[in-house]
């Protein structure tokens, strides 16, 4: 199963690789497939010092984290997505918070759902009828599913 992670899941997973969220992310590559934007490697270490602040790891400690939760990441750069594509997400998300319009995109693109924290994007996007969003607890839900399966 395809997944867009977006960069509240990857900034919580730096935070506590131990956590829910870190978990899925460093150890659930046999049950699903993570797709990040390039642009979210940008987007984080702009917030390096915020995450070191939060956590009050030293930076070699978030860049090990990070270089942990990425290995099982796939990062496409937004060449790939179509300009018909841009268009459509940026319809959906211009009022919402223009800086997600990069996920709604590759969503749309890959014919898959984005792996969010963020409340208030999934609430408006849904009532715009976009309702490819998967909660951290739902993935949680569905590899445990797949794992029992095995």
């Amino acid at each position: 199963m395809k997944l867009i992670v977006d960069a509240n899941i990857v900034f919580s997973a730096i935070l506590n690789t131990n956590g829910k969220i870190g978990d899925l992310l460093i150890n659930s590559n046999k049950y699903f497939n993570f797709i990040a934007p390039d642009f979210l490697r940008i987007e984080i270490k702009k917030h390096y010092s915020k995450i070191i602040k939060i956590s009050g790891l030293t930076l070699e400690q978030v860049q090990e984290a990070e270089f942990e939760i990425y290995k099982d990441v796939t990062f496409i750069s937004e060449e790939q997505i179509k300009a018909s594509t841009w268009i459509e997400a940026e319809k959906l998300v211009f009022d919402v918070d223009p800086k997600d319009i990069t996920y709604v995109a590759f969503a749309k693109h890959f014919k898959c759902k984005i792996w969010s924290g963020d409340k208030a994007l999934i609430k408006e996007l849904e009532k715009k009828g976009f309702n490819r969003f998967i909660t951290t607890d739902e993935l949680f839900k569905l590899r445990e599913q797949k794992f029992a399966k095995k």
